[in-house]
């Protein structure tokens, strides 16, 4: 019993918790960070809520327009 939970908690903390994807052993072992990957991975996530900010700014100004001539009618 007790060694068939350690096998599934083995398991789980070999997957990557951001993909889903289970990381390579010699990744895990090798502790080394990469800053150019976390660097690229933080440029595209900027890029991606900049993105979300300028549509939610566009819906914005428009329902705002909308009802201004809607009003002016």
């Amino acid at each position: 019993m007790s060694s068939q939970l350690k096998e599934k908690s083995e398991e789980k903390s070999e997957n990557n918790y951001f993909s889903g994807k289970k990381l390579n052993i010699s990744a895990v072992d090798n502790s080394k960070v990469n800053l150019n990957d976390l660097v690229s991975r933080l440029n595209t996530e900027k890029k991606k809520e900049r993105n979300q900010n300028i549509i939610l700014s566009v819906a914005a100004v428009s329902v705002v327009t909308v009802f201004g001539v809607i009003l002016a009618l």
